[in-house]
């Protein structure tokens, strides 16, 4: 009885470590090596995503429906760039489903000289997508901005380059008030550091925040945090530790909230590019609160 026990235990152990793990999100259909940054409607029916192909020359948001349980063939987001014109990243799905945020260097209102990335939002329509428009240039500026997620209340959260231009970056959040978006303001410490901080995914309640720093004492290049807001105030980023985060680069992070699930982008680099998949895993935010 003792060993069957012992048996038991220990295969129960070596299932639970199974499923602990990330999984790579459906391989060979939607992870191909060149994709990141991917959101997923409320209602699990829609997923979009960047196709990257391993590189940055290139960076198109495509889409898939599932339909009877089965994510179908993917295509270019009706609302991105059918030539690649110009260049989508990061979709971000509004806590309600019925807006994408997305970053363009597509041609923007009243400024032509500007070739950066600039915060853009389309609505989610019965029969397919709206039309894209451009958020203003209160909350966007000549420097890029980019990763921008948005709490239930209309605030957003997102990534901007700072304008010193020595190849790091802030996360900022623009409040929505009376139908605007006001000025931006830089989150501060103990979230920004001398290091490089992106990619913010901002809860519905705006009462945490999952990002990407390149913090050294991390497990990679790039790792995953989370901190918590009390009383107004950030708390100190706890790293999401393993197996999330790796010797490997993780970014774009994005918490579906029906599901109970992270999502996130892996990246390794190879000598002529980079490969990028979608991973998920079982996640629980009260655990590191």
């Amino acid at each position: 009885m003792f060993r069957i026990i012992t048996l038991s235990i220990i295969f129960l152990s070596k299932v639970n470590a199974v499923f602990s793990q990330p999984h790579m999100f459906e391989p060979g259909l939607i992870s191909n090596g060149g994709v990141f940054g991917l959101t997923i409607s409320p209602d699990s029916r829609t997923a979009l995503w960047v196709q990257s192909n391993g590189r940055r020359d290139t960076l198109v948001i495509m889409e898939s429906h599932k339909k009877n349980g089965r994510w179908s063939k993917p295509v270019i987001a009706g609302f991105s760039s059918a030539t690649a014109s110009w260049k989508d990243i990061d979709p971000m799905f509004s806590p309600g489903g019925d807006l994408v945020l997305f970053q363009s260097t597509r041609s923007v209102p009243d400024k032509p000289g500007r070739t950066g990335f600039d915060i853009w939002a389309v609505k989610k329509e019965k029969n397919g997508w709206g039309e894209p428009y451009h958020l203003g240039n209160v909350i966007n500026s000549d420097a890029s901005e980019s990763y921008a997620s948005m709490s239930a209340n209309g605030n957003i959260y997102f990534m901007k380059e700072n304008e010193d231009q020595v190849g790091k970056s802030d996360i900022y959040v623009s409040e929505f008030r009376n139908g605007n978006y006001l000025l931006p303001k830089n989150l501060g410490r103990p979230v920004n550091t001398s290091q490089r901080e992106s990619n913010p995914f901002i809860s519905p309640a705006e009462d945490f925040l999952l990002y990407f720093s390149t913090d050294s004492t991390g497990f990679g290049e790039v790792d995953l945090y989370i901190s918590f807001r009390k009383n107004e105030q950030w708390t100190a980023p706890k790293n999401l530790g393993q197996p999330i985060n790796s010797a490997l680069a993780e970014f774009c992070p994005f918490l579906h909230k029906k599901e109970n699930r992270l999502y996130f982008s892996r990246q390794e680099k190879l000598p002529n590019r980079m490969l990028e998949n979608l991973y998920y895993i079982d996640f629980d935010v009260e655990k590191y609160r």
